[in-house]
Parts: structure tokens; sequence; C-alpha cells
């Protein structure tokens, strides 16, 4: 049996589709085990946020989930739950530093621009403006 034609060309789409879905796939399988391992405290990156989610969860009130659900909207509906777990994380943290007694609307929009990459900014900047709330006071931590 010999691989000509049309079935050859078939055969090759297919290996470089499939070998494409697994480097993207181990790519992100690779940046999550990145974040899983301790540093040199001992606790990762996702301990951290799982640390500051917990302790920060009575600040939380109603309004200021309200809030983060309504900015995290544009996220992909898949990606969202880990969007919202990073960004609570340094809600959580920005709170507990500074010893609020809850957790306001400038503690959300500080810890969402500092736990976003910079890709991502030009999305809470149109939300933000949807929402009719200044960005001005923001504009240094989006450097």
């Amino acid at each position: 049996m010999e691989l000509n034609g049309a079935f050859l060309v078939f055969i090759l789409f297919w290996v470089v589709v499939l070998i494409s879905l697994f480097a993207i796939g181990g790519y992100f399988m690779f940046r999550k085990f990145l974040k899983a391992l301790p540093k040199k405290d001992g606790k990762s990156l996702l301990d951290w946020e799982e640390y500051y989610v917990e302790n920060s969860l009575h600040l939380w009130g109603d309004d200021a989930k309200l809030m983060l659900n309504e900015l995290v909207v544009p996220v992909p509906e898949l990606f969202r739950p880990v969007a919202k777990q990073k960004i609570a994380g340094k809600i959580g943290q920005i709170a507990l530093e500074e010893n609020a007694k809850k957790i306001e609307q400038t503690h959300i929009i500080r810890g969402y621009i500092l736990a976003t990459p910079k890709r991502d900014h030009k999305f809470l900047r149109k939300k933000l403006e949807e929402m009719n709330i200044a960005v001005t006071p923001y504009e240094h931590l989006f450097d």
C-alpha cells in the first residue's frame, strides 16, 4: 500500500493538527504546573491565591461580589472561574494588607488591574467606562 495523492495530504494534515493541539495543551498544562510548584516560602502561587481568598471571605459584601462578576463578564465563560479566583486572590491580598473592614470598589479595581495581564486592560477600561467609573485614579497601575 502506497501513500499518495489525497490520502497522503489527509494524513499529513492530521499530523500537523494533532501536534499543534498537543503543543497548545501542553503549554497550558505546563503553566499550571509552574504555578503549583512551591516557592522559597514553601507555598505555591495557587496556595497564596487560596490563602488570600479564604482569609478575606468575610470582607466580601454582596455589592463587591456583584461588581467582580460584572467585571469578569468579558472573560470567556470557560476561563471565568479561574480568572475570578486569581482576581479575588489579589483583591483579598490588597484588602488584608490594608487592614480593610470590607472590600470596596477601589480594592476591586486595583486588584483586577494587578491580577490581569496588560493585554486585558483595554477590556477593563471599556467595562469601567460602561459602568461610569473614572479610570484616572488608577492610571499609574496600568503602566
